[in-house]
């Protein structure tokens, strides 16, 4: 997946994905969505839950966010 994508773009993704992992655990979660993008609305989450969670943890990992983004 990540090998189909350009060098810059997917350092951009990795980038952005890093801003939004405030703990820095790898992961992002809902909670972590909210607060950097504090007017996304409750439905854009679930959307973005379905298509993205591929495995229904509760969150993103960098690569399902690389995914859910390119």
């Amino acid at each position: 997946m990540t090998s189909e994508l350009p060098e810059e773009r997917l350092a951009e993704l990795k980038s952005a994905f890093a801003a939004i992992d405030a703990d820095g655990d790898g992961y992002v979660t809902e909670a972590e969505l909210r607060r950097h993008f504090p007017d996304l609305p409750a439905e854009a989450l679930a959307e973005l839950s379905l298509a993205a969670d591929t495995d229904q943890d509760g969150r993103y990992s960098l690569e399902e966010f690389i995914r859910a983004m390119a």
